[in-house]
């Protein structure tokens, strides 16, 4: 699930905070994770970096993490669920998956694919200013280049709630 609040800092425009609450639908006893992403650096010249680079926040929660964001004032933007695989490559964390949108509320039966391709992710948690790994990315990348279509995507363009 995707919750948006606005934020207001020191004055000016408001600006939207994002958060997002994720779980493990086949394992009901994980904890929930609350996870906060944050804008991408340098967005002026993105395309001169050979990866997007965020800052992120996770955290385990509990069930009830749902509830109070909705008391502090947060909305559902959207909510879709993820199945696929998950693989690693030293640092790096690679996920394949399909994404579909829930049709009748919550249950895992009513889901439907949103497209027929697969959602190839690539990612590593690292210390801020280590560009050495944006450059092994970006070689793994091309790696799959013949099987996939590997780009980065223009958090701008992309639209608020899933189709």
């Amino acid at each position: 699930m995707c919750f948006s609040i606005m934020s207001m800092e020191s004055g000016t425009t408001p600006v939207p905070l994002t958060l997002r609450v994720r779980r493990a639908c086949d394992h009901q006893d994980m904890p929930f994770q609350l996870r906060y992403i944050g804008v991408p650096e340098g967005t002026g010249n993105n395309n001169s970096r050979p990866t997007i680079v965020r800052s992120s926040i996770d955290i385990g929660t509990s069930a009830s993490i749902i509830e109070f964001l909705t008391e502090l004032g947060c909305r559902v933007d959207f909510e879709y669920m993820a199945r696929g695989y998950m693989f690693r490559k030293g640092r790096m964390k690679i996920t394949v998956s399909k994404i579909f949108k829930l049709t009748n509320g919550k249950p895992q039966d009513t889901v439907e694919p949103i497209s027929q391709s697969y959602l190839v992710e690539l990612s590593v948690l690292a210390p801020s200013g280590q560009d050495a790994i944006a450059e092994d990315m970006r070689n793994f990348a091309e790696q799959l280049r013949p099987l996939v279509v590997l780009e980065k995507v223009d958090i701008k363009r992309m639209p608020m709630s899933l189709p």
